[in-house]
């Protein structure tokens, strides 16, 4: 059973996970590629370099949803946590690499690789072919790739609105630890706002609990976010450091004010057409770095789109040396 010590006395704070695990602002790296579709290494050194020096984003989530992995081989996705590893030395505070696969034998692989090249902690999305129709399904999964790295920390990757995994995260984390002696939180990518404060409530002071919808954060803060993982932290990683100080500091105006600017930027796009091509085209067209078009099925904007998308964020968020 989950403790019974009052909610209250358990909310969390930023500070206090900063010590163990996900916290502040993560960028949901995308994945370079070259033209023809093959990944594109040499780019991961400049891409670190302007999420340190430019954005002042200083942790990264490696090969998700953003990163295109269930579109990548098994050895695409180890080549590439090994890069990131590697150059993030001394560049980054943390990379956590997520291994999560529609085979469990894959993410099995990709976890204990992730072990030996010191990735900083794994997280494990649902499998969405064959999906687990119970919490206790779901848990005895991540348990069986957990024990491939036992000494690395683990997160969930809760995404239901591309799964179709609706399990509450609350069931999952019932006992978990018991399970998984190496959990440390969730990367929670949900609208389900009254679930997601149910795991803050019920979570224990040690875990990380970062929120993944980068046009809601402000819920997410609200309801005891440690921190955000999403991919417009790329391009706007320093804007919303800036939010997240204002929160902390109870400045809601000026953080429902950069929040808003994200939400009109979102809402823009969409209208469009705001799928993950369009996303990695404006983080080249923003930052200068040539991450090539994503992976079919998806394919590059037109440049009209392109040009609109961008000509948006720099309304909104100021000048662009690259645009």
């Amino acid at each position: 059973m989950f403790s019974q010590v009052a909610p209250q006395t358990k909310v969390r704070n930023m500070t206090s996970a900063a010590e163990t695990g996900m916290t502040g602002i993560i960028a949901a790296v995308f994945t370079p590629l070259t033209p023809e579709g093959e990944i594109n290494l040499p780019v991961i050194e400049p891409y670190i370099d302007y999420l340190s020096k430019k954005q002042n984003v200083k942790s990264i989530f490696v090969n998700g949803t953003t990163g295109e992995s269930m579109s990548l081989s098994v050895a695409e996705r180890k080549a590439l946590a090994e890069e990131w590893c590697l150059k993030a030395k001394g560049n980054m505070d943390q990379v956590v690499v997520h291994v999560g696969c529609m085979s469990l034998k894959d993410s099995q692989e990709l976890a204990e690789h992730a072990a030996q090249i010191g990735a900083d902690g794994i997280a494990v999305i649902s499998p969405s072919f064959f999906k687990p129709s119970t919490a206790d399904d779901l848990k005895e999964y991540l348990r069986q790739v957990a024990i491939k790295a036992p000494t690395v920390p683990f997160y969930y990757y809760h995404v239901p609105s591309v799964t179709g995994v609706k399990v509450p995260v609350r069931d999952l984390l019932h006992d978990i630890e018991k399970l998984i002696p190496s959990f440390k939180g969730v990367k929670f990518s949900g609208s389900d706002l009254m679930d997601f404060g149910q795991c803050v409530s019920h979570s224990r002071p040690h875990w990380s609990l970062v929120y993944g919808v980068d046009e809601q954060l402000i819920s997410g803060l609200a309801m005891g976010a440690t921190g955000a993982v999403g991919s417009t932290y790329n391009y706007i990683g320093s804007y919303m450091k800036e939010m997240m100080a204002a929160y902390e500091s109870c400045d809601q105006l000026q953080a429902r004010a950069i929040q808003f600017k994200l939400q009109e930027l979102i809402c823009f796009s969409m209208k469009i057409g705001f799928d993950l091509g369009v996303n990695k085209q404006l983080m080249s067209d923003v930052s200068g770095l040539d991450l090539g078009p994503p992976r079919l099925p998806l394919t590059r904007p037109t440049p009209e789109h392109a040009k609109a998308i961008l000509q948006k964020y720099l309304s909104l968020f100021g000048y662009c040396p690259f645009a």
